[in-house]
Formats: C-alpha cells, structure tokens, sequence
C-alpha cells in the first residue's frame, strides 16, 4: 500500500523540473500505484484514463476553488497579506453552473466557429512570414510557437500590435501559476510575488483597452464581448478582463506548446515529418496525436462539491482532486502502445482538451493553428532535423519547450 510519504514524494518528483524533459517514466509509476491519497492535505490523485474520465463527467466535480477546503485556508492568509487588494472574479474556467454557464453561453457568442475560420488567412500569413524570418538553424519555439498564438490571440482582442510582446511576457510568467505547487507541497511557489505584478499590470492593460473600445468599438473580441454586456444579457467589466485573462494564458501558452510538442515528436519519428510535408492533409492527425501523445496541458484539478467515490477511492467534501491528464493518455488500458507516436491510429482518443461541461472552449482555434503550422513547416523544411537536444520552460501544468533548435538544411 503507498503511505501518504511514499505519494507525496512522487508528486514532488513530477515538480522537478530537472524531471520535465522525461515525466512520462513517473506517470507511469504514479499510475501503477493507483489513486494517491493525502488526507492531510485534503488531496487525491487519479492517473488513470477510467478515472480522469468518470471525475471530469461526474455532476459533483466543481471547479470552483473556493469549495476547496485547503484553498480556502489559503485564501485566508492572502487577504491577511493584500486587505486592499481588489479581487477579480475568477474567469469561467474556474466556475460552475449556473455562473459557469452563463458566462460561457455569453462568450462563446462573440467566439463562434466562423471568428475560428476567418482568421485562417490571417493565421495562413502570419506562418508564412515567421517562416521567411527566421534563421538558421531555425529555433521552432522562438520562431514559429511562440510568437505565432500571441499574434492572434492580440489580433481578436484588438491589442495594438506593438504591446504585443508585453502581453507574451505575462502570459507566460502568469503561466506558472497554474502549476499545482500550493496543492502538492501546500507552500506558495517562489514566483509569487512576480506573478502578482504580471497579473496585477495584464488586468490594467485590459481595463485601459476595454475604455478604448467602448469609445472606438471595432471589430474585435473584446468590442463583441462588450456589446454582449450592454445587449442586457450582461457581461460585467470585470467579467470581461478575467475572460481576456484565460484567453490569452490559456489560448497562447497551450498552442505554443501543442505546436512545438508536435514538432519535436515528429523529428524524432521522421518518417513522421516526411510524410506530413508530402502531404499536409495529415496534419490535423498530427495535432491529435499530440494531444494524446505529448498534451500541451500535462493535468488538471477539480474539487468534490460533495462526498464522491471515484474507483473505489471515497473523495470528502472539499478535497482536490488532481487528474493527471498526461498519465491518463498513455494508459495502456485505454490505449494501444500508448508510448508510440503514431498519428495513423485508427482512434485517436485523449483528454488533451478535458471533458464534460469544461471542455476547451478554444480547441477549433488551437487546432487550426497547429495544422496550419505544422502543415506549412514540414512542406518549407521537408528535411529538417535536430540540431541541439531541446530544452524546458519549468512549468508542470503547461509542459512544453523552452528552444528547439533545427537545421533545415
């Protein structure tokens, strides 16, 4: 049986981050042990794909960080730290029905498939120019991932194209914070104080935009998003900035790592790469088997609303319960050879984009990033190959690459 000591200690192995080039070894072993139980820490974690699964559907998975038990003796501590500090509602990712609901029936109006396919030109020109600056050897990150999400996730907010750098820096420093540092180990991360300031200017910056669109509405997101508040069916200025807020930490840093996560399972399996630059009809396979293979979004955590029994494990009120995602991918009980990278599968089933009412509400867009970038970058570098072994961005939760250098001739 795994003590408590013995759980603990593989969950702080997963936060190394000397570990981030190689997790899948330890999911492996967090997913033979079973469920891990910390009742101490009022914490359980399912690896499982059965588990993830039924937790993700089940009507008493909450999302709500407040009906946690642990967070709210955080929360606690940080109104005794920042009295004045002005709280922000959390954006939908963190809510539950009915908010949860509304919110996203209100924002998925303003983000409807036809906002996704119209800005495949746009998508279609901006690869094309990162690929005609960048040298050689090419670094796919810098050059292509990164750049590329933030471009179009500034374009649909309206973010004027020289802030746009600013934007990619808070982005990725706020990033960090959804690493479960506080729910493993029950500390603050070091970073603290950092990504306050990053959230702290980002919610300043939005509230100054949102007053310049309300003034020069134009045809952009946040103007659609304001429309919808003053159509009645009310969204409030600080509903708004927290929804920009998930959009851009959420829209920008997972497609950087969707797209270079793809790139370099490909390089290791170069027929893989081959066969994508012959024929680019084969990219929307590529990005799904990334998601599956190598997901941009390694876990995910949900609160029990309510006392749950999820695979015979009994989940008290106001537990965490942590889904390794990652693990729950490469379950061999739900997937064939799951250590293969093999976009030719004849399912390719995962839990890259969650389940249940949560479901990524931007996946058409990252997708069609990612088959558009990948697509274009196979067919201009049908020969590319390793140039230097990649490096990692620290982060558990949004695990993916910090450079990955390529020679292209």
């Amino acid at each position: 049986m795994t003590t408590a000591t013995d759980s603990q200690a593989l969950l702080l192995r997963l936060l190394d981050p000397a570990t981030r080039a190689h997790p899948y070894p330890i999911y492996h072993e967090i997913r033979a042990h079973g469920p891990l139980q910390l009742p101490e820490m009022n914490l359980v974690v399912f690896s499982s794909a059965e588990h993830c699964d039924e937790v993700l559907r089940h009507p008493a998975s909450a999302s709500d960080r407040a009906k946690s038990t642990a967070a709210q003796r955080r929360y606690a501590e940080l109104a005794e730290q920042f009295p004045q500090e002005e709280a922000e509602p959390p954006s939908f990712l963190f809510l539950d029905p009915p908010d949860h609901t509304r919110l996203r029936r209100l924002v998925s109006k303003a983000f409807a498939p036809k906002v996704v396919r119209a800005l495949e030109p746009e998508i279609d020109s901006l690869v094309d120019a990162l690929l005609d600056a960048a040298g050689e050897p090419l670094d796919v990150v810098a050059d292509l991932a990164y750049p590329l999400p933030v471009a179009v996730i500034c374009r649909l907010l309206g973010v004027p194209v020289e802030d746009e750098p600013e934007f990619g820096r808070a982005s990725a420093i706020l990033a960090k914070a959804l690493d479960p540092v506080f729910t493993f180990t029950g500390q603050a991360p070091e970073s603290f104080d950092e990504m306050m300031a990053a959230g702290l200017w980002l919610r300043e910056y939005l509230r100054d935009l949102i007053r310049k669109r309300r003034a020069d509405p134009g045809d952009d997101l946040m103007s659609a998003l304001i429309s919808v508040e003053e159509s009645g069916d009310q969204l409030t200025e600080a509903e708004i900035v927290s929804t920009c807020n998930l959009l851009l930490i959420a829209g920008h840093e997972t497609t950087v790592n969707l797209i270079a996560n793809a790139a370099l399972a490909m390089l290791r399996h170069p027929q893989q790469w081959g066969a994508l630059a012959a024929d680019p009809s084969r990219a929307s396979a590529v990005v799904e088997e990334t998601l599956r293979y190598d997901p941009p979004v390694q876990l995910v955590s949900r609160i029990a609303a309510e006392d749950m029994t999820v695979g015979g494990v009994a989940v008290p009120r106001g537990d965490v319960m942590a889904l390794l995602i990652a693990a729950a991918n490469h379950d061999p009980a739900a997937v064939a050879q799951p250590d293969r990278f093999d976009p030719d599968r004849e399912a390719i089933r995962h839990l890259g984009f969650g389940r249940g009412p949560h479901f990524c509400l931007g996946a058409p867009l990252a997708r069609l990033e990612g088959t558009v970038a990948l697509a274009k970058l196979t067919a201009r570098f049908p020969h590319a190959r390793l140039a230097a072994e990649p490096t990692y961005k620290p982060n558990l939760t949004l695990r993916g690459l910090a450079s990955l250098s390529v020679a292209t001739e």
